[in-house]
Protein backbone atom coordinates (compact mmCIF):
# COMPACT_ATOMS: atom_id res chain seq x y z
CA UNK A 1 0.00 0.00 0.00
CA UNK A 2 1.96 3.01 -1.20
CA UNK A 3 0.05 6.28 -2.27
CA UNK A 4 2.13 9.02 -3.51
CA UNK A 5 -0.67 10.84 -5.23
CA UNK A 6 -2.08 14.44 -4.37
CA UNK A 7 -5.79 14.57 -5.22
CA UNK A 8 -8.03 17.45 -5.24
CA UNK A 9 -10.20 17.28 -2.71
CA UNK A 10 -13.54 18.05 -4.65
CA UNK A 11 -12.40 14.99 -6.97
CA UNK A 12 -11.85 12.96 -3.42
CA UNK A 13 -15.59 14.26 -2.18
CA UNK A 14 -17.14 12.53 -5.18
CA UNK A 15 -15.08 9.32 -4.98
CA UNK A 16 -16.26 9.13 -1.17
CA UNK A 17 -20.22 10.44 -2.37
CA UNK A 18 -20.32 7.90 -4.95
CA UNK A 19 -18.53 4.87 -3.64
CA UNK A 20 -21.14 1.56 -2.28
CA UNK A 21 -18.34 0.74 0.32
CA UNK A 22 -19.60 1.46 3.59
CA UNK A 23 -16.95 3.06 6.14
CA UNK A 24 -16.71 4.39 9.74
CA UNK A 25 -18.60 7.71 10.32
CA UNK A 26 -17.11 10.13 12.05
CA UNK A 27 -19.86 13.13 13.46
CA UNK A 28 -19.11 14.20 16.58
CA UNK A 29 -15.77 15.64 17.78
CA UNK A 30 -15.58 12.66 20.69
CA UNK A 31 -15.41 10.30 17.45
CA UNK A 32 -13.49 12.23 15.07
CA UNK A 33 -10.80 10.07 13.29
CA UNK A 34 -8.01 9.98 16.10
CA UNK A 35 -4.26 11.32 15.15
CA UNK A 36 -1.31 10.74 16.43
CA UNK A 37 1.63 13.22 15.01
CA UNK A 38 5.19 12.21 15.20
CA UNK A 39 7.72 14.76 14.32
CA UNK A 40 10.38 16.15 16.02
CA UNK A 41 10.19 19.74 14.62
CA UNK A 42 7.32 21.83 16.89
CA UNK A 43 6.97 23.99 14.44
CA UNK A 44 5.80 21.83 12.21
CA UNK A 45 4.04 19.72 14.47
CA UNK A 46 2.10 22.91 15.71
CA UNK A 47 1.13 23.54 12.10
CA UNK A 48 -0.54 20.17 11.31
CA UNK A 49 -2.10 20.42 14.32
CA UNK A 50 -3.91 23.86 13.76
CA UNK A 51 -4.85 22.39 10.00
CA UNK A 52 -6.42 19.15 11.30
CA UNK A 53 -7.84 20.30 14.61
CA UNK A 54 -9.57 22.89 12.17
CA UNK A 55 -11.06 20.30 9.99
CA UNK A 56 -12.26 18.60 12.63
CA UNK A 57 -10.03 15.94 13.48
CA UNK A 58 -8.82 15.07 17.24
CA UNK A 59 -4.92 15.48 18.16
CA UNK A 60 -4.52 12.11 20.25
CA UNK A 61 -0.84 12.70 20.87
CA UNK A 62 2.74 14.77 19.72
CA UNK A 63 5.77 12.23 19.85
CA UNK A 64 8.92 13.27 18.76
CA UNK A 65 11.03 9.88 18.30
CA UNK A 66 9.93 6.87 16.39
CA UNK A 67 10.65 4.81 19.52
CA UNK A 68 8.31 6.62 21.52
CA UNK A 69 6.08 6.18 19.26
CA UNK A 70 5.95 2.56 18.90
CA UNK A 71 5.45 2.64 22.48
CA UNK A 72 2.56 5.30 23.02
CA UNK A 73 0.65 3.87 19.60
CA UNK A 74 -0.84 0.89 21.05
CA UNK A 75 -2.09 3.37 24.34
CA UNK A 76 -3.11 5.67 22.35
CA UNK A 77 -5.04 3.72 19.54
CA UNK A 78 -5.04 6.16 16.60
CA UNK A 79 -7.00 6.21 13.73
CA UNK A 80 -3.73 7.16 12.04
CA UNK A 81 -0.28 8.34 12.16
CA UNK A 82 1.14 11.26 10.52
CA UNK A 83 5.07 10.66 10.67
CA UNK A 84 8.26 12.54 9.76
CA UNK A 85 10.75 10.10 7.86
CA UNK A 86 13.99 11.85 9.47
CA UNK A 87 13.70 11.67 12.90
CA UNK A 88 15.60 12.25 15.79
CA UNK A 89 16.88 9.37 17.93
CA UNK A 90 17.35 6.25 17.85
CA UNK A 91 15.05 5.03 15.24
CA UNK A 92 14.20 6.84 12.48
CA UNK A 93 10.51 7.68 10.83
CA UNK A 94 10.92 4.83 8.36
CA UNK A 95 11.94 1.93 10.88
CA UNK A 96 9.14 2.94 13.35
CA UNK A 97 6.57 3.06 10.95
CA UNK A 98 6.97 -0.59 9.92
CA UNK A 99 7.49 -1.80 13.41
CA UNK A 100 4.16 -0.22 13.93
CA UNK A 101 1.83 -1.34 10.94
CA UNK A 102 3.63 -4.93 11.12
CA UNK A 103 2.40 -4.88 14.72
CA UNK A 104 -1.08 -3.07 15.45
CA UNK A 105 -1.68 -2.00 12.06
CA UNK A 106 -2.30 1.20 12.30
CA UNK A 107 -2.52 3.49 9.21
CA UNK A 108 0.70 6.24 8.64
CA UNK A 109 1.10 8.84 6.47
CA UNK A 110 4.42 10.63 5.88
CA UNK A 111 5.56 13.95 5.45
CA UNK A 112 9.35 14.70 4.20
CA UNK A 113 11.42 17.83 2.93
CA UNK A 114 14.09 15.38 1.50
CA UNK A 115 14.17 14.11 -2.57
CA UNK A 116 16.73 11.33 -1.44
CA UNK A 117 15.58 8.52 -4.13
CA UNK A 118 16.88 5.82 -2.01
CA UNK A 119 15.43 6.69 1.44
CA UNK A 120 11.90 7.34 -0.55
CA UNK A 121 12.15 4.10 -1.69
CA UNK A 122 12.92 2.79 1.67
CA UNK A 123 9.99 4.30 2.92
CA UNK A 124 7.95 2.03 0.57
CA UNK A 125 8.44 -1.00 2.55
CA UNK A 126 6.82 0.33 5.51
CA UNK A 127 3.31 0.05 3.70
CA UNK A 128 2.51 3.52 4.37
CA UNK A 129 -0.41 5.21 2.91
CA UNK A 130 0.75 8.16 1.78
CA UNK A 131 3.51 10.52 1.54
CA UNK A 132 2.95 14.63 1.84
CA UNK A 133 6.17 16.61 0.65
CA UNK A 134 7.11 20.04 2.94
CA UNK A 135 6.09 22.10 2.16
CA UNK A 136 2.38 21.41 2.16
CA UNK A 137 -1.54 23.32 1.69
CA UNK A 138 -4.13 22.55 4.48
CA UNK A 139 -6.24 20.66 1.52
CA UNK A 140 -2.98 18.46 0.63
CA UNK A 141 -2.47 17.34 4.16
CA UNK A 142 -6.48 16.46 4.38
CA UNK A 143 -7.13 14.94 1.16
CA UNK A 144 -4.06 12.70 2.02
CA UNK A 145 -5.48 12.13 5.67
CA UNK A 146 -9.20 11.31 4.15
CA UNK A 147 -7.53 8.73 1.22
CA UNK A 148 -5.47 6.78 4.04
CA UNK A 149 -8.60 6.55 6.59
CA UNK A 150 -10.69 5.44 3.87
CA UNK A 151 -8.57 3.12 2.37
CA UNK A 152 -7.55 1.51 5.46
CA UNK A 153 -10.95 1.20 5.95
CA UNK A 154 -11.60 -0.98 3.21
CA UNK A 155 -8.11 -2.37 3.68
CA UNK A 156 -8.01 -3.90 7.07
CA UNK A 157 -10.51 -6.49 6.93
CA UNK A 158 -7.37 -8.00 4.49
CA UNK A 159 -4.55 -7.84 7.20
CA UNK A 160 -3.25 -10.54 9.29
CA UNK A 161 -4.29 -10.74 13.09
CA UNK A 162 -2.45 -8.81 15.55
CA UNK A 163 1.07 -10.89 15.84
CA UNK A 164 1.63 -9.81 20.42
CA UNK A 165 -2.17 -9.51 20.34
CA UNK A 166 -4.77 -6.44 19.90
CA UNK A 167 -3.18 -3.12 21.04
CA UNK A 168 -6.07 -1.75 22.93
CA UNK A 169 -6.13 -5.40 24.91
CA UNK A 170 -1.92 -6.08 25.45
CA UNK A 171 -1.39 -2.81 28.03
CA UNK A 172 -3.78 -4.38 30.11
CA UNK A 173 -2.76 -7.57 30.83
CA UNK A 174 -1.05 -9.01 33.91
CA UNK A 175 1.56 -10.60 31.95
CA UNK A 176 5.38 -9.10 30.46
CA UNK A 177 5.09 -8.64 27.19
CA UNK A 178 8.45 -7.18 25.72
CA UNK A 179 9.23 -7.07 21.60
CA UNK A 180 12.33 -6.95 20.21
CA UNK A 181 14.14 -6.27 16.98
CA UNK A 182 16.70 -9.13 15.49
CA UNK A 183 19.18 -7.91 17.69
CA UNK A 184 17.19 -8.41 21.06
CA UNK A 185 16.79 -4.66 21.50
CA UNK A 186 13.52 -4.09 23.39
CA UNK A 187 11.39 -1.51 20.54
CA UNK A 188 8.15 -2.31 22.84
CA UNK A 189 6.51 -3.18 26.46
CA UNK A 190 3.03 -3.30 27.84
CA UNK A 191 2.82 -1.20 31.20
CA UNK A 192 3.02 -3.99 33.52
CA UNK A 193 6.52 -4.85 31.71
CA UNK A 194 8.16 -1.75 33.46
CA UNK A 195 6.34 -2.80 37.10
CA UNK A 196 7.44 -6.31 36.99
CA UNK A 197 11.19 -5.34 36.15
CA UNK A 198 10.65 -2.53 38.22
CA UNK A 199 12.39 0.02 35.87
CA UNK A 200 11.13 3.59 34.42
CA UNK A 201 10.60 3.60 30.86
CA UNK A 202 13.19 5.38 29.79
CA UNK A 203 15.58 2.46 31.31
CA UNK A 204 13.99 -0.52 29.71
CA UNK A 205 13.28 1.45 25.95
CA UNK A 206 16.09 -0.02 23.55
CA UNK A 207 17.88 -2.12 25.85
CA UNK A 208 19.10 -5.12 25.09
CA UNK A 209 16.84 -7.70 26.74
CA UNK A 210 19.61 -8.86 29.38
CA UNK A 211 20.61 -5.51 30.17
CA UNK A 212 17.14 -5.20 32.35
CA UNK A 213 16.51 -8.24 33.56
CA UNK A 214 17.96 -12.06 33.65
CA UNK A 215 16.75 -15.49 33.16
CA UNK A 216 17.71 -18.08 35.59
CA UNK A 217 17.33 -21.83 36.37
CA UNK A 218 15.63 -21.43 39.71
CA UNK A 219 17.00 -24.48 41.69
CA UNK A 220 21.11 -23.93 40.27
CA UNK A 221 21.47 -19.92 40.19
CA UNK A 222 23.30 -20.53 36.51
CA UNK A 223 22.21 -17.98 33.74
CA UNK A 224 20.17 -19.97 30.95
CA UNK A 225 21.39 -19.47 27.68
CA UNK A 226 20.15 -16.04 25.58
CA UNK A 227 17.41 -17.70 23.47
CA UNK A 228 17.50 -14.40 21.06
CA UNK A 229 20.48 -15.71 18.52
CA UNK A 230 18.42 -18.92 17.76
CA UNK A 231 14.68 -17.39 17.43
CA UNK A 232 16.24 -14.69 15.24
CA UNK A 233 18.72 -16.77 13.06
CA UNK A 234 16.11 -19.87 13.02
CA UNK A 235 12.68 -19.33 13.52
CA UNK A 236 12.77 -21.74 16.61
CA UNK A 237 10.31 -21.22 19.41
CA UNK A 238 12.00 -21.14 22.78
CA UNK A 239 10.32 -22.16 26.05
CA UNK A 240 11.29 -21.85 29.51
CA UNK A 241 8.47 -23.68 31.52
CA UNK A 242 10.08 -25.43 34.51
CA UNK A 243 13.07 -24.69 37.23
CA UNK A 244 12.87 -20.85 35.32
CA UNK A 245 12.97 -17.38 37.39
CA UNK A 246 13.17 -13.81 36.59
CA UNK A 247 16.19 -11.76 38.33
CA UNK A 248 15.58 -7.93 38.36
CA UNK A 249 18.00 -5.46 38.20
CA UNK A 250 16.74 -4.19 41.80
CA UNK A 251 17.65 -8.06 42.58
CA UNK A 252 13.65 -9.71 42.50
CA UNK A 253 13.10 -12.54 41.63
CA UNK A 254 10.08 -14.57 40.70
CA UNK A 255 9.21 -18.01 39.44
CA UNK A 256 8.24 -17.86 35.48
CA UNK A 257 7.07 -19.58 32.33
CA UNK A 258 8.89 -17.86 29.53
CA UNK A 259 7.73 -17.81 25.71
CA UNK A 260 10.27 -16.14 23.24
CA UNK A 261 9.22 -16.48 19.24
CA UNK A 262 10.19 -14.75 16.14
CA UNK A 263 7.53 -12.40 14.87
CA UNK A 264 7.09 -12.29 10.80
CA UNK A 265 5.24 -9.51 8.35
CA UNK A 266 2.63 -10.38 5.95
CA UNK A 267 5.63 -11.25 3.64
CA UNK A 268 6.74 -14.13 5.98
CA UNK A 269 9.78 -12.87 6.87
CA UNK A 270 11.18 -12.20 10.31
CA UNK A 271 10.98 -8.47 11.82
CA UNK A 272 10.97 -8.74 15.70
CA UNK A 273 10.89 -11.11 18.56
CA UNK A 274 8.39 -11.53 21.36
CA UNK A 275 9.01 -12.49 24.93
CA UNK A 276 6.18 -13.38 27.24
CA UNK A 277 6.71 -13.43 30.49
CA UNK A 278 4.33 -15.25 33.46
CA UNK A 279 4.42 -15.44 36.97
CA UNK A 280 3.98 -18.43 38.77
CA UNK A 281 2.28 -18.63 41.81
Amino acid sequence: MFYCCQIKANHFKVFLRNSTLSCKKYSTMSNAPRILIVDDDCVITHLITLMLQKKGYNIVGKISSGEEAILRSADLNPDLIIMDICLSGHMDGITAARFIFQLFHFPIIFITGTDDEKLLEDARYSQPYGIVFKPFLDIELKSNVDLALYNHCIWKKYLNHYPIGEPGKITGVNEVIIVMDRSGRIIFFNSYTAWFIDLPESEIMMSYWRDVLMLINDQTGEQLKDPIPEVAQQSAVVIYDTNTAVVTKSGKRRKVGVLVQPIKDDQGKIFALSMKIKEKK
